[in-house]
């Protein structure tokens, strides 16, 4: 492999703050927020709006996410008109 054209890939949490859940993995992401894992280190955070804890495949559950109101705008645009 060339050197020096590969993304630098180090240790992430990925956190969804809508159910609890947060994972270590490896990323190429990069964040000013640090929290302290299990094992005692320091990692950068990434928060996220949606995982697998969250996501209504993963949980058989119906859940709207309206993220900044465009549910809303969706039905004013397409309202049926009387």
């Amino acid at each position: 492999m060339k050197k020096g054209i590969h993304p630098d890939y180090h240790p992430v949490v990925f956190e969804d703050a809508t159910a609890g859940f947060a994972f270590l993995t490896r990323s190429t992401m990069k964040s000013d927020k640090k929290i302290v894992w299990e094992d005692g280190k320091e990692y950068p955070l990434i928060r996220l709006e949606i995982s697998s804890a969250s996501h209504s495949f993963f949980t058989g559950q119906k859940k709207l996410v309206d993220t900044a109101g465009r549910v809303e705008r969706f039905n004013k645009k397409y309202a049926r008109r009387k």
